[in-house]
């Protein structure tokens, strides 16, 4: 195993091929949050559960830990500009989004290629992530072709 640095093992890791999605929340005060995220995996069918993770060190990181689940948006090759604009650090990331409230009261962005409404199952330890774990409750596809994220590089 090559144990040269971070750099190297975050490139190694970034070898293998990603969607890319949008979670979303609301906190305390019911204000939307969302971020970029490409650590989303489908985990169970029976019940139907699905994960992803976030840095401790991310801004939001209590917020959405503190909430009472959240919805996937997972993206489609139109929306690059959708993903660079969660991914940055905006006080409002909403304004000039067009989205709804799901079922649960979270948001669900416009015209994805797929979306999961979700209820907090449970959250796990992860070195210096927390994996959070949501029960689907609900969920919407699209044909259109995904957003990925393969060896740095957004297509």
């Amino acid at each position: 195993m090559n144990t040269q640095n971070n750099k190297d093992l975050r490139k190694a890791f970034g070898m293998f091929p990603t969607g890319i999605t949008v979670v979303t929340a609301v906190d305390k005060e019911n204000k939307p949050i969302g971020m970029t995220v490409n650590s989303f995996s489908s985990v169970s069918l029976d019940p139907p559960l699905v994960l992803w993770s976030i840095a401790k060190k991310q801004p939001s990181y209590s917020l959405f830990l503190d909430a009472n689940g959240y919805a996937v948006n997972i993206l489609s090759k139109d929306q690059v500009k959708l993903c660079n604009h969660f991914a940055s650090p905006l006080n409002d990331k909403f304004e000039n989004i067009n989205w709804k409230l799901s079922e649960n009261g979270f948001p669900l962005i416009n015209d994805t290629l797929a979306w999961f409404d979700c209820t907090k199952w449970n959250d796990y330890e992860g070195g210096d992530h927390k994996i959070l774990l949501g029960k689907v409750t609900s969920y919407g596809i699209s044909n259109m072709e995904p957003l990925t994220f393969w060896n740095g590089k957004i297509s």
